[in-house]
């Protein structure tokens, strides 16, 4: 097993990544560019992932959508890169502290098991639209947040966070022996002055230094795209490029 993620020997093949299933492999329009085609193959794992088989997947550059897994190979674009942060070496700058210390004083999060109530949905649905990214599709129902944030093929959890009883921000988690994975975080647009994004991420961050894990996986950074870019601020980071990963 290559937890560091290098490309195995030649002829070698990691032995969770033989588990995975190829279900759809069909190029469509990218997600994150506009006027690009992406090709992210969707498989699915043989059983529940326990955690070193998902340490080892988020090491080959995978991530997980409801209970499948992919990584972008989409021809002749290599804008998307998977990220993760060294948790022992991570530098807490001013400004980040500012934003810690911020919510602290007057936010709660408490990390429990992944819920698909109105509440989330309407909010998940609140932050797609005023943030742009819904693409004109229509809001998300039921079905699709739990086939989306839900259903999991690996432990998952959920960072709730709060102004006194108002839910405001939700964070999914994929939870390995040696890693964390932040799989998609949204909240409400209004209380953008807590930076909820950011402190989303930090208090996965802290999560991860509590209870002695390396690294935590922050998705796909991609420089073009205004949502995905501000990841850079959290260093040192690496970044999986031409099959290792690589420090930035």
């Amino acid at each position: 097993m290559q937890i560091d993620g290098g490309r195995p020997p030649d002829g070698e093949t990691p032995g969770t990544l033989s588990k995975l299933i190829l279900v759809h492999d069909q190029t469509q329009e990218c997600p994150y560019l506009d006027g690009r085609l992406a090709r992210m193959p969707l498989r699915l794992p043989i059983g529940k992932l326990d955690g070193d088989e998902l340490d080892e997947l988020l090491a080959h550059g995978y991530r997980r959508t409801g209970d499948f897994l992919y990584r972008t190979e989409c021809p002749g674009c290599q804008s998307c890169e998977p990220t993760r942060v060294i948790v022992d070496r991570f530098e807490w700058t001013t400004s980040l502290r500012r934003v810690l210390r911020r919510g602290d004083a007057d936010l709660t999060a408490q990390i429990g098991p992944i819920l698909g109530d109105a509440t989330r949905i309407s909010l998940f649905n609140r932050h797609r639209q005023i943030r742009e990214l819904d693409r004109g599709d229509p809001p998300v129902e039921a079905n699709g947040y739990l086939a989306f944030l839900v259903e999991s093929c690996c432990r998952s959890v959920e960072l709730a966070i709060r102004h006194q009883d108002r839910l405001i921000a939700v964070s999914i988690i994929d939870i390995g022996r040696r890693s964390l994975s932040a799989v998609y975080t949204h909240f409400d647009p209004e209380w953008s002055r807590y930076s909820l994004g950011t402190y989303a991420v930090l208090k996965q961050i802290e999560y991860a230094c509590e209870t002695g894990r390396p690294y935590v996986y922050l998705g796909m950074y991609v420089a073009e795209n205004r949502h995905l870019n501000y990841k850079a601020r959290f260093r040192p980071q690496q970044r999986f490029v031409d099959g290792r990963w690589q420090d930035r």
